[in-house]
């Protein structure tokens, strides 16, 4: 358990961190703007290359990995549209609870991942980044063109989206270059590396600074339902199909904390953009973040992962 919560911590610190920054007025709102832009585009993918370049996934359950999170994303996504006629809420409001559903903060994710589970576990999370972001990009943009409001977007604008990713790009590169063979030249990875050491730590300030709690208390119980299906039931569901894909158990323990990873940002930005409830989208965010700082250590320790 001491180990579980020494791994959690200094990433919830972290967030705090941004979270406290915000409120002091260190930077204005439009001034964190291109400290995460350029988190995104350049930090990000200068950790995510050389650590999927550098991973052994012959023996890592990376199959395992990849095929359940998609599967479990998939899944649920089928199973949310299904149940849209059961779901008292508005279009845009939808919108928010199916990105609440299924979208996972990586930048919180990844660390935990390394803290918990070493440099294996780590290549293993980022082989889940690189399969779920086009799945869940994908899903996203097209119920948000179907039920957010004054939308109409088309399938090139899904294609665009996604030929714009850093993130896919960085993963994919990184894949490339792994299964290719080619060798690590240190020339080439060390300043990459300089740049991914910073990545994470932005990420988690920047995680903080994005939270909101206004809406929490305006619609607590659509909140405490998304929160509690992202929170518990994704990650069982995702571990439970690693098992039955052949994970082991470090597989299913990466697994287990990528369905567990709160919700991202990045949901607001698309919310704002495509017709979503932006306000419900920033609660949900919000409420997942502070909450997975207790069910995370909570999961990995009824699990056995202490």
């Amino acid at each position: 358990m001491h180990a579980v919560l020494l791994g959690v911590f200094p990433v919830f610190a972290l967030i705090a961190l941004g979270w406290g920054l915000k409120k002091s007025g260190f930077l204005g709102p439009e001034q964190w703007r291109p400290v995460e832009r350029l988190t995104y585009f350049v930090f990000y993918p200068g950790f995510l290359i050389p650590t999927i370049w550098s991973a052994e996934f012959s023996g890592l359950s990376a199959g395992a990995v990849g095929l359940a999170t998609t599967s479990a994303a998939v899944l649920v996504s089928i199973v949310t549209v299904a149940m849209r006629p059961l779901i008292p809420l508005p279009g845009p409001a939808f919108t928010s609870v199916f990105q609440g559903v299924i979208r996972w903060n990586s930048f919180v994710f990844l660390p935990v991942a390394a803290a918990v589970f070493g440099q294996e576990g780590l290549a293993l999370a980022a082989v889940a980044v690189g399969a779920l972001i086009p799945v869940i990009n994908v899903a996203c943009v097209l119920v948000l063109s179907r039920w957010g409001e004054g939308q109409g977007t088309s399938l090139r604008m899904v294609l665009r989206a996604l030929w714009v990713n850093p993130i896919l790009w960085a993963c994919a590169i990184g894949i490339a270059l792994n299964l290719m063979g080619v060798p690590r030249l240190e020339l080439i990875v060390a300043p990459i590396q300089l740049l991914g050491a910073g990545a994470l730590a932005l990420g988690l300030i920047l995680a903080g600074v994005g939270l909101s709690f206004r809406a929490s208390i305006d619609r607590p119980v659509t909140i405490a339902l998304v929160s509690a299906f992202k929170l518990i039931v994704l990650p069982v569901l995702m571990w439970w199909l690693a098992g039955a894909f052949g994970g082991d158990a470090l597989a299913r323990g990466v697994t287990l904390l990528c369905g567990a990873a709160p919700g991202a940002a990045a949901s607001y930005v698309l919310a704002r953009h495509m017709g979503g409830d932006a306000s419900l989208m920033s609660g949900i965010v919000a409420a997942t973040t502070i909450a997975s700082a207790v069910t995370i250590p909570l999961l990995l320790i009824a699990f056995g992962y202490s």
